[in-house]
């Protein structure tokens, strides 16, 4: 059952979930006259739909594509960093959304600049922007590499049709139409995985019992290794990967944090956090869930050679699916690009207007910064579409690889600057600043030590020093910055006086202010007996 071209169909489908999709920011293209209401939509989101678009904005075209693919070319390891977001939220969302609420005003920077002053706050503005136009232009350049070769349309084509939609839409409608989309294409989503998953079961002969065997026989199901050993990817490195991701991710990442000053309360914007993740992994589950029933379903019929790992899902797409499925497939792909690239894309404005144009253009009318974010909109859509062509040569390790790899090199001690800030009364400024250039200098040689470039068996390492290099995973890299900064900055913090700090910037003065409203309430409970 082979398309050689979509049908009418499924181009109907595609067509409408794009149509929906720029109606949706043309309903909410009124009243976009400030940049609370572009940034933030005033607190008028209800919960639900801020889980909702938390979901969409983390399941992106890598998790549609580059999941399967994973779940097909190994096991499910690289989804113990998604398992650990749960325990780490339940922990920290008590205290994170609190304290955003109260203490900054779009970005989430501001409250690194109110800890630890404005090399912080850039450090981790910085920090944040390289993170996300990388992992921009890998959802571009897989969603288009995708799209082309089902579809036999140029990639550039492609590529440029779907970002100018994406920067319509977030320019037309702001955050609350970036939210609102996601949830329409949130439910796409949901429905195309299951759609996949459901007939792909029975596609396997002896469906899902006949699935798990082979899964087990060929060690598909499983997480390991689970030695502990930092040099190989192992389910420890993972895991302690997760945790700093978990925490940066929603402690610190801009995407996550503006949807926390979306909510009316601080109650649903913690019931949002908690709705959002509880979307997200059983997602990531299913998608690597469904790279191991390719693999099983290619161990029944055999499959062409040259496919790699990460085109083996759109070929069962456009090879098996029926007309229709395969349209509404194709437009929950296209639908996932547009809810994580146009939260980025809004994310990165709101960060180019707060922490860098007001600072270069400061006391100038809130007209003038909405036209700055609007224009940063355009030109970080453009800059993530022309980034899209640095992912062409992706190697053997796979896009998801290429992620992650990328996510702990730009992380840079973030998660580390923050915890230090929340936990630690005596880190100061000073202290602080050292432990960052310390975690540069550290990721740097890290980096160029371990880092190969070239092709095939001409790769060589950036800075070879021998039994010096950083022999370490990669993975742990990111994890290792964070360390740097925590201990780096809190020992050099000793050196200099211990800081004034606003209570309300620490985990301690977020503890005894609950404890006064607990109070607060039970002396009013006693009075009202």
């Amino acid at each position: 059952m082979k398309h050689e071209t979509l049908h009418l169909a499924d181009y109907i489908i595609i067509a409408l979930a794009l149509t929906v999709s720029l109606s949706i920011g043309l309903r909410f293209s009124r009243g976009q006259n400030s940049t609370k209401k572009f940034f933030v939509a005033r607190g008028s989101v209800p919960a639900w739909a801020i889980g909702m678009s938390l979901m969409a904005t983390l399941i992106s075209s890598v998790t549609f594509l580059a999941y399967p693919g994973e779940g097909f070319s190994s096991n499910w390891i690289l989804l113990v960093q998604g398992m650990m977001v749960p325990i780490v939220l339940l922990v920290m969302v008590w205290f994170i959304v609190p304290l955003y609420r109260r203490v900054i005003g779009l970005s989430t920077y501001e409250y690194f600049e109110k800890r630890f002053g404005t090399f912080a706050r850039m450090y981790s503005s910085v920090s944040f922007v390289l993170t996300h136009f990388s992992k921009m232009g890998t959802v571009f350049f897989l969603l288009a590499l995708a799209l082309s070769n089902m579809t036999n349309t140029n990639t550039f084509l492609i590529t440029w049709v779907i970002g100018v939609v994406i920067v319509v839409i977030t320019l037309m409608g702001g955050v609350e139409a970036v939210i609102w989309a996601d949830v329409v294409q949130g439910f796409l989503l949901i429905v195309g995985g299951i759609a996949s998953f459901v007939i792909l079961i029975f596609s396997i002969k002896g469906g899902f019992p006949e699935l798990w065997h082979i899964a087990t026989v060929n060690h598909k199901n499983n997480f390991g290794p689970y030695t502990w050993d930092f040099k190989k990817l192992t389910f420890i490195v993972m895991a302690i990967n997760g945790v700093f991701y978990a925490i940066q991710k929603y402690g610190t990442d801009q995407t996550m944090v503006q949807r926390y000053l979306t909510a009316r309360t601080d109650k649903a914007a913690i019931r949002a956090s908690l709705m959002g993740v509880a979307l997200t992994v059983p997602l990531w589950a299913l998608f690597m869930f469904i790279g191991t029933a390719l693999f099983a379903f290619y161990q029944q019929n055999p499959l062409p050679a040259g496919i790699k790992a990460d085109a083996v899902f759109p070929y069962f797409i456009m090879t098996k699916l029926p007309t229709g499925v395969v349209g509404l497939i194709l437009a929950a792909l296209i639908s996932a690009a547009i809810s994580s690239l146009g939260a980025d894309l809004n994310c990165l404005s709101a960060i180019g207007v707060e922490d860098y144009y007001k600072k270069l253009r400061p006391n100038r009318s809130d007209a003038e910064y909405l036209k700055a974010g609007k224009w940063i909109v355009v030109a970080a859509g453009i800059g993530s579409i022309l980034i899209a062509t640095l992912y062409i040569m992706s190697g053997e390790e796979g896009v998801l690889g290429i992620v992650f790899t990328l996510y702990a090199i730009f992380s840079g001690g973030i998660a580390g600057i923050f915890l230090l800030g929340l936990f630690s009364s005596r880190a100061n400024r000073q202290g602080l600043n050292i432990g960052i250039i310390a975690c540069i200098i550290f990721t740097s040689y890290a980096f160029l030590t371990s880092a190969k470039i070239g092709l095939g068996e001409d790769k060589h390492i950036l800075l070879d020093l021998g039994k010096y290099n950083f022999s370490q995973h990669k993975y742990m890299l990111g994890v290792y910055s964070h360390f740097v900064v925590i201990i780096v900055g809190y020992v050099a913090s000793l050196f200099f006086p211990k800081p004034d700090i606003d209570s309300k910037l620490l985990y301690k003065g977020w503890r005894e202010s609950r404890k006064q409203e607990l109070a607060a309430q039970q002396e009013s409970l006693k009075q009202a007996v």
